[in-house]
């Protein structure tokens, strides 16, 4: 299996991202929807991004739309609604599916890197997040209930 270094991802604006640019950084990824009842986490996820990313930090938000077709939009619309209703700054990337036979390489790696529940590998809903150290391993998976402030002291281990 590749390492998390190893993989890119399509960025919001179409360019690509490659991965192996973070390393020595703390990463937290989020699935992430506008239209989902987890949504308002967008502003505490932005609020550890402000605090941490001058210390090492980096929040990468993945758009999905499998959930309840909680991310109906495109690209500009995506970037519209985190720009305008939440001041997101933090790297967007274009929308991938989670789960199923079109599961982002990047995806398929936490996944198996950090299992849910029971070793389930399954993404349940928007907002799960995973925390990778400054050397590419996941070291925690996270709820979609697990709200961006009570992972402060998780991050702050980290950095």
């Amino acid at each position: 299996m590749s390492s998390f270094y190893d993989l890119s991802a399509q960025r919001l604006d179409g360019s690509t991202q490659p991965l192996a640019d973070l390393k020595g950084k703390v990463v937290l990824v989020v699935n992430v929807a506008s239209k989902c009842g987890f949504t308002p986490q967008y502003a505490g996820l932005e609020a550890l991004w402000r605090k941490y990313h001058e210390r090492g930090l980096v929040i990468l938000g993945f758009p999905c739309n499998q959930f309840g077709h909680q991310e109906p939009g495109d690209a500009e619309d995506i970037g519209k609604f985190c720009s305008l209703t939440y001041d997101v700054t933090f790297p967007m990337f274009a929308k991938v599916d989670v789960n199923g036979s079109g599961t982002h390489p990047v995806y398929q790696h936490l996944k198996a890197e950090a299992p849910g529940l029971l070793g389930t590998e399954g993404i349940k809903w928007n907002f799960t997040k995973f925390l990778i150290d400054k050397h590419g391993k996941v070291v925690q998976r996270f709820a979609p209930t697990d709200k961006p402030e009570d992972l402060a002291k998780d991050i702050e281990r980290l950095l």
